[in-house]
């Protein structure tokens, strides 16, 4: 079955994107669509010269009717914050450019997933679903899953074991809100807070929750500072989540999606586990939390819901 992937926006995360899925040979044909022609016809064409090493990928800059038979349809729409901007600004701006474009795709792709990677990526999703006419099935926001794969990571380090071996989340908002369910934190059936003295081989070296959480918040802030953005850690992520959709795989994944009655929460987008399969979202998966963990998830999504509040979506 031939597969099909729609990018909206041709700037460093879009085209990273691009390039990630034809090197993992995860569809067969790619449209790259951006308001600046040129620059998704560059990008296109720069990729398209390099498949001959790598795998067999149709992609091309193409317009709104290109978008038509696409399976997946990847939104990186949007201006990233500028010195002086505050979030809301940011938001309102975003919000209002997915607004005037997802229709537009939608005529063309009215049965695709679509993938929201545009920031902040959870009031991107909640407009996607609720001013754009698409299900909640069919949206899935990026989300924590970034933060969840540098979570592992940073713990992988501090155990001096394979990130493979660790099973660990960041749910909530894809922002300061975010919060770590420790509870759930595990590696070889031990919880890791507890457990540490057990799993590390290392001496000398402190585990501090905290500190980790802390540390994780501030990763791409930490990129962003060195580099100026981040988009290849984001583009990995999102070409694991469409290796899940194309190959129906019912992954359990850490993304953003409509939050309808789960820890007391409602009628709001954040990241929380899904199954994930080949029409998008499959089903919810709500475990159990601590009241400590419930009360910091439920802070995220008021975070969230007060920033809708004062938005026009």
């Amino acid at each position: 079955m031939r597969k099909k992937i729609t990018i909206l926006g041709a700037g460093n995360v879009g085209a990273t994107i691009a390039y990630t899925l034809s090197l993992k040979g995860l569809c067969s044909e790619i449209v790259l669509i951006d308001i600046n022609k040129d620059k998704s016809t560059g990008e296109a064409l720069d990729i398209v010269h390099g498949t001959p090493f790598g795998n067999p990928v149709k992609i091309f800059s193409g317009d709104y009717e290109d978008a038509a038979n696409s399976n997946i349809v990847i939104v990186t729409l949007g201006i990233a914050r500028k010195p002086g901007q505050t979030r809301l600004d940011l938001a309102q701006i975003n919000v209002n450019i997915v607004k005037s474009v997802i229709p537009e795709v939608k005529k063309y792709a009215p049965d695709a997933v679509y993938l929201v990677v545009s920031n902040p990526v959870d009031i991107i999703t909640y407009t996607l679903i609720k001013s754009c006419g698409l299900s909640e099935k069919q949206v899935i926001g990026s989300g924590t899953m970034l933060d969840t794969a540098r979570l592992r990571s940073m713990l992988g380090d501090k155990l001096h074991m394979n990130y493979k071996n660790i099973h660990a989340y960041v749910f909530g908002e894809h922002g300061d809100s975010s919060m770590v369910p420790w509870s759930l934190t595990s590696a070889i059936g031990l919880e890791i807070h507890t457990g540490f003295d057990y799993l590390s081989d290392l001496d000398g070296v402190s585990f501090n929750c905290d500190e980790i959480e802390k540390e994780v918040k501030a990763s791409g802030a930490k990129v962003i500072a060195c580099k100026g953005a981040t988009y290849y850690g984001v583009a990995l992520s999102v070409a694991q989540l469409v290796e899940c959709i194309n190959q129906d795989l019912n992954t359990c994944v850490t993304v953003s999606g409509m939050i309808n009655n789960r820890y007391g929460i409602n009628d709001v987008c954040l990241s929380l586990p899904f199954v994930i399969g080949i029409k998008g979202i499959r089903r919810e998966v709500t475990p159990p939390l601590t009241t400590e963990e419930e009360e910091k998830l439920r802070a995220s999504a008021q975070v969230l819901k007060d920033l809708i509040a004062k938005l026009d979506i």
